[in-house]
């Protein structure tokens, strides 16, 4: 089932998932293990062939040594990718072959839910394998659902970087909040509670509706969500959203989201620092749910969970901060500043 790959630029580790029998086909990319085994999500989707899903698991596993590096967690960096299968097929069987082949890298890579995977899937993975977290929590213990920690951490992040960018509260402005799923639902009702006025797009157009509904929000379509006239710009979906071109009609001044590998090509940080937006760095401001997955993997409690979290606005309040001081974008400083914890990690274990 499990074929190792080459390596690709070392540390990078590829683990091909194969098994005909139940429809796993995927791959779990470790990028560093300098500060533990690699921890990461794994994301169930329609990718068309098997190098698109090897290549986001590439992009995600990079992401995931810098979220962790800097919400100083004591993890490297992975993630799991699978092709979701056309027609029908057993779910449990599928998520208990992934668990079986985490099983076999012997605790090189610990999963949990991401993109298109739920608790009911990692009970199906705990089921061969212990390297898995996001199951059902115990007591007062970390554990469960990680998107709400997820879009608690948006949240904070926003609110910290609305103060300091734009000189105001989210009760007087306008998100425009791309996704409506698990952690984008939960961060609008969130902004909601705190005053804020929305502008929401899905691309089921009856969870955004009734989403919508519920919190009085401005609905429109997927592709015209990044143009709208609001103050922030929230992207919750999938990765790749802030491109040359979306930064061009852009009319928000933050961008502050719980998605993945927000920035589609390398130039779009300095692209947005040249029109005045300000964009705080994804895998800074999402890391509330790989915080729990960790917690919950180490056996500590909720309280440590929200000790965590309560730490990220003021992160990003810090690199927003040096970034504004040195005149560069934040993405730049973020970047930086893991890459120096992962090299230092890299210098003690040699």
């Amino acid at each position: 089932m499990v074929a190792r790959l080459a390596r690709l630029n070392p540390p990078m580790q590829s683990v091909r998932l194969l098994d005909p029998e139940s429809g796993l086909d995927g791959v779990i990319a470790i990028h560093s293990t300098a500060l533990g085994p690699g921890a990461g999500g794994c994301r169930f989707w329609h990718y068309p062939d098997l190098e698109a899903a090897f290549d986001d698991a590439c992009r995600l596993a990079e992401g995931m040594s810098y979220k962790n590096a800097l919400a100083g967690l004591p993890f490297g960096g992975a993630k799991a990718v699978l092709r979701r299968p056309e027609g029908h097929f057993d779910r449990a069987a599928l998520f208990r072959a992934f668990g079986r082949a985490v099983e076999e890298l012997e605790g090189l890579y610990v999963t949990a839910e991401d993109v298109g995977t739920m608790v009911a899937d990692m009970r199906e993975v705990s089921m061969v394998t212990r390297h898995v977290a996001g199951l059902d929590p115990a007591g007062d213990q970390a554990g469960g659902d990680p998107s709400p920690w997820t879009a608690l951490g948006v949240f904070e992040s926003m609110r910290t970087a609305a103060r300091l960018t734009l000189g105001a509260e989210l009760s007087d402005l306008t998100v425009a909040v791309q996704g409506t799923g698990n952690v984008g639902a939960s961060l609008c009702r969130q902004l909601a509670d705190a005053g804020a006025r929305l502008v929401i797009a899905d691309i089921d157009p009856r969870r955004r509706n009734a989403l919508g509904a519920v919190l009085n929000a401005t609905v429109v379509d997927v592709e015209d969500i990044m143009a709208v006239e609001a103050d922030i710009f929230a992207p919750c979906a999938l990765g790749g959203a802030l491109t040359a071109q979306s930064v061009a009609g852009m009319k928000a001044r933050l961008v502050c989201g719980a998605a993945n590998n927000q920035l589609a090509t390398p130039d779009v940080p300095d692209l947005m620092l040249e029109r005045g937006i300000a964009y705080a760095p994804d895998y800074v401001v999402n890391a509330g749910g790989i915080i729990s997955v960790s917690a919950e993997y180490l056996g500590e409690d909720r309280a440590s969970v929200a000790a965590r979290v309560d730490q990220i606005g003021p992160r990003v309040g810090e690199i927003l901060d040096l970034a504004r001081r040195e005149g560069r974008s934040a993405a730049w400083v973020a970047d930086e500043m893991a890459e120096r914890t992962i090299a230092a990690a890299n210098r003690q274990a040699a």
